[in-house]
């Protein structure tokens, strides 16, 4: 936490600033340390403008990483905690680091002082750690949990390279679109319509299509935000729309099976990180349930928790449930009975994250000709509606 503080140093001088603590009677040593008497103190509110962000990810990663090397040279939880504090720029995390460090000083575990921040430390994050405590395997937990977090953040780069580019070189193509209509067209209409001729077709089509940008441009860029306004206020309300929309998601055509390998690939990455650490099937299944990001795979996940209660093995309840293919079944099917099914489920988040990779890749080098292609069928439109008309009368006069 951040306290605005009042103190005077030993010849009488006032100072003000401000300093990070835990509470006051830590900002008071802090200044005991810097020379001086603690006058007074107030806790600082800091808001983020558009609310309070979660800490990255890196920072996330880095959180594992020291406290990992730390708990492993055998330095006591507390103390790594109070180094890793005094080192944290974020300052939203560093808050949270402060008081998992007056929570652990309350008495509580180290997992139950990370339960009481769910925005910032997963289900999954607490029951490793949990898990990581009572067999007193804590920093190869933490080592574990800052390999998956790097593995995340890296499945994450890719899911941003396959989204962004497309998004950015539309944008850009529709920009260019709406200038030639906007502003190209109506000039060549001018030209073209003072000719006197009939103009075929695709002539007209052009012009009335410029017509409605021009008088009506304010309806055709507010159509979509209204649209979209008016999808997000269903999307909250209705859960029956939130589930329809994350299964059309996984139906769109070239992303959907992207996204559905992504989704899969970070449940199995996650299902071996928690069985690995001695937590029984059911919680890990359930656990997995919150990280996936998407309710139609949720529900699978819930049908095959619900077979394996009811006396299924593992690979036959995610058969049933429709969620892996038959390959990855049979991954499953042979760790379950040689009593590897945490290395099958790494097999299996690798040969999704493989087969992401590949796809992305694949997806990158379709996407930028079927783009150019879409751009060079509009500019030929454009050219031929135009140019056809002026042909034609330069053909029609006499040589």
């Amino acid at each position: 936490m951040l306290f605005h503080y009042k103190a005077i140093s030993a010849e009488g001088r006032m100072s003000t600033g401000q300093l990070d603590a835990i509470n006051l009677i830590d900002l008071e040593m802090r200044l005991k340390r810097m020379e001086l008497d603690l006058v007074t103190g107030r806790q600082v509110e800091r808001r983020a403008l558009f609310g309070r962000r979660s800490p990255p990810r890196l920072e996330l990663i880095n959180f594992c990483f020291h406290l990992e090397q730390l708990s492993r040279a055998g330095v006591p939880i507390l103390d790594g905690l109070s180094d890793l504090r005094d080192s944290i720029e974020h300052p939203r995390f560093r808050e949270v680091v402060a008081a998992l460090i007056e929570g652990i000083e309350g008495g509580r575990t180290l997992s139950e002082a990370l339960a009481a921040h769910p925005g910032v430390f997963s289900r999954v994050f607490v029951n490793l750690v949990r898990a990581g405590e009572n067999s007193g395997q804590l920093p190869e937990v933490l080592d574990s949990i800052g390999e998956s977090l790097r593995w995340e953040d890296e499945l994450v780069a890719h899911t941003k390279k396959l989204l962004l580019y497309p998004a950015f070189v539309a944008i850009v193509v529709l920009a260019a679109a709406f200038f030639l209509m906007a502003f190209l067209v109506p000039k060549l209409k001018v030209f073209v319509s003072s000719m006197g001729q009939e103009l075929p077709l695709q002539t007209q089509a052009l012009f009335l299509v410029s017509d409605l940008l021009v008088n009506y441009g304010y309806v055709v860029a507010l159509l979509p935000l209204c649209i979209g306004g008016l999808a997000v206020f269903i999307w909250r309300r209705s859960p029956a729309a939130r589930l329809r929309f994350d299964d059309w998601k996984l139906r769109l055509p070239a992303l959907g099976p992207i996204l559905k390998k992504i989704i899969l690939s970070r449940f199995a990455n996650t299902f071996a990180m928690l069985y690995a650490a001695g937590i029984p099937i059911l919680e890990s299944i359930r656990a997995t349930q919150d990280i996936v990001g998407n309710r139609v795979v949720r529900q699978a996940l819930e049908r095959a928790e619900q077979s394996i209660r009811e006396g299924r093995n593992v690979a036959g309840a995610f058969q049933d449930a429709g969620l892996f293919p038959p390959l990855v079944v049979r991954m499953l099917r042979v760790g379950e009975n040689s009593g590897a099914l945490d290395r099958a489920l790494n097999n299996v988040s690798y040969f999704y994250t493989r087969d992401v990779k590949e796809s992305v890749a694949k997806a990158q080098s379709l996407i930028e000709p079927v783009l150019t292609l879409f751009m060079g069928i509009l500019l030929g439109w454009i050219m031929l509606s135009v140019i056809g008309p002026i042909y034609d009368i330069i053909s029609k006069l006499p040589t």
